[in-house]
This record gives C-alpha cells, structure tokens and sequence, in this order.
C-alpha cells in the first residue's frame, strides 16, 4: 500500500508529482523486464528528500517489454491531474543508452523557450533525470548496462490538456511530465509561478520584447475592449511582482501592466502580491492619495463608507477629484515599479474601472 504523506501547518496533505509517478512506474517496469517478476509497489526518493513507497498498477507484458502505471494523489492540492495514471513502458533497445520519449496523452513541444526543446516530448528534465536516474539503478542492480527504451504514457492526458495552460503554451497533443521536488505541496502558489515563467520565456523566444501582463480575466476582457490581441497577453494572477522580477530576469526590454484599480492600487503601496490574504489596503490607499492630492478631509470622509473601490471612485469623480487623485496613485505606482525593475526595463501601467473605464494618466 501506499505510504501516508505529510501534511502542512494548515493541515493540508502533500500529494506527489506526474514526475514522480512516472520514475515509479518506469523503476517498476524496468524492474519486472530484467525479472518477469509483478512488482507490487516501489520506494522512490523525491529530490525534496521525502521518499514514496507508490503502488503499482496495470501491468502488463508482451515479448521485451512491460508496461504499468502509477495513480497520480496531488493530496488536498486542486490539481484537475489528481487521480490519473502515469504509464510507463519499458523496452529492450540498442546499444547502451537509456531513452526517455513521451506516448499517448504526453505532450509535444511546439514552440521553443520551454524546458524542452520543440519536438521533445513535454518531459521536464527533472522529472527525465528521475527516470532515468531509476531506470540505471535497477540496471546497475542486474550487473547490466543493456539499452533500454522507457515511454511515457498518460491515456487521459488528450482530454486534459485542455484544462491547462499546454495549449497556450505550445504543448500540443496532451499534458506535461513537471515537478521540481517531486511532491505537489497542497495551494501551490510555485506551480502558478512557473507556469508564469513558462509563458514569458516562450514569447521571449518567439522574439518578442515587449510583453502585456494583466492579473486575469478582467484584464484580457478590458485588453480585447480596447483592440489589443488578447492572446499575447500573460496572466499572472496575484504574483505581479514574481511576474516583473521574471520579465527582467528573461531580458524584456518594456512590459505594459493592466489591471482593475481594486487590484493594482495595491501597487501605489508597494504591495506587488495583490491577494487580499496578503494587504488588503485599498481603501486606505486611495484615501493616502487623496490626502496627497489636498482633497478636503470631509470629502475623503465620505470614501469610509464605500464596499468597493468602484463605489470611491465614482464618488470621487461627482466630487471633481477623480482625475488628480489618479494622478498621485500613478505617480506612486511608477516609483515603485521603477524600485521593483531596478531600471532594468520599462513598465507602463493602465488601470481601469469596470464603470469608469480607463483611468485617467497624467
């Protein structure tokens, strides 16, 4: 049976990766090939240093070679791969090397700046170094340094990709084999962040320069609004300030930020990740920057009673201080964005209002 993983502070179970059942399945069945002994589960080493013990499932054999799966458990993590099963296929091959390819389900890169070159299988190299790092030791056991062929296989894979960010990404043809450490840790944010970077690399080498980031949905439909191709756009979620360290580190040379105020005023404060468990001082900062802007005291008053920053800025504008209150919250914003890049690329910003559209820019 399959160990019983950790959870975290909040109680919350780790799962493990599709990189690690896949190095599970491929130990087995190279195991079972030199043996033609069932293999009933597998202890595998994750590089973060927590070991599986991972059953094995489906095995089936033909002449030179063994195919079984490993169940993917993403523990309380909402991953849409939780519950699948990662095939692999061991085969007998020539010469002495040890191959990694992806099968059915497995995505294929299409479009260069990802972890692996186009036309390679959507196999990471952590994960490919797993693989193949259990395959020789299995091999290494049998005193053996034979050729052998491993194939990964996820038959659900096609159907799932479309629940990802593959097709944006230039994966096509089903999902990818990820994981850094081996293990899914429940809510992660790290995962998102990758995927981040994934995207931007990808447009880099594409030989684009300058990329549009916007938080999400409400940006690209306000992007499409104003006629920009929404598909060139990058959503980053919460992580703008992950998102602009990766612009930089990737070598953009200009970003153009979009956002609805109730997220991106946060930025006026120096607060670059915008969800609301980290600050949620929208409407203090608005009311900082009315301060600034010498709007009387009682005016601003009036904001205190506000649910929404919608609701303050429409207030504000019947009062006629919209237009320089925006403009101190943008001069705000440029400071820090400017300390956030370290001069290393242009950011421009746009907020807008879902009422009031576009705010006003000095």
């Amino acid at each position: 049976m399959s160990m019983k993983l950790p959870t975290n502070r909040e109680g919350l179970r780790y799962g493990y990766t599709t990189g690690s059942c896949a190095a599970a399945a491929a130990s087995a069945a190279t195991q079972m090939l030199f043996d033609e002994k069932d293999v009933a589960a597998v202890r595998l080493m994750t590089p973060k240093g927590i070991e599986l013990l991972l059953d094995i499932l489906d095995i089936e054999r033909s002449e030179g070679s063994v195919r079984c799966s490993v169940k993917k458990d993403a523990g309380d993590d909402p991953d849409v791969t939780d519950g699948i099963e990662v095939y692999a296929l061991a085969s007998w091959d020539i010469g002495d090397a040890i191959t990694v390819d992806g099968g059915t389900g497995v995505g294929r890169v299409t479009r260069p700046g990802l972890d692996q070159p186009v036309g390679a299988a959507a196999i990471n190299h952590i994960p490919r170094e797993m693989i193949i790092r259990e395959v020789e030791r299995v091999r290494r056991e049998h005193g053996s340094n034979r050729g052998i062929r491993i194939m990964i296989e996820i038959p659900e894979g096609v159907a799932l990709a479309e629940q990802t960010f593959n097709p944006r990404l230039g994966i096509v043809g089903g999902i990818s084999i990820l994981g850094t450490s081996g293990i899914v840790e429940p809510m992660s944010e790290e995962a998102l962040k990758q995927t981040i970077h994934a995207e931007l690399s990808v447009r880099y080498a594409e030989g684009n320069r300058e990329v549009t980031i916007v938080p999400g949905n409400f940006g690209l439909d306000f992007l499409e609004h104003m006629g920009h191709d929404i598909e060139a756009a990058v959503k980053c979620s919460n992580f703008v300030g992950d998102a602009l360290d990766f612009a930089v580190e990737i070598g953009y040379e200009k970003v153009l930020l979009v956002g609805h105020i109730g997220k991106f005023i946060k930025l006026s404060g120096g607060i670059f990740n915008t969800h609301s468990k980290v600050a949620d001082a929208r409407m203090d900062l608005l009311m900082a920057h009315g301060v600034r802007a010498g709007v009387p005291i009682e005016r601003l008053q009036e904001l205190t009673d506000c649910a929404t920053t919608e609701d303050a800025l429409v207030k504000l504008k019947k009062q006629g201080y919209l237009e320089i209150v925006m403009q101190k919250v943008y001069e705000r914003t440029d400071e820090y964005l400017a300390h956030r890049v370290k001069g290393k690329l242009q950011v421009q910003v746009v907020m807008f209002s879902t009422g009031l559209g576009e705010l006003p820019h000095s």
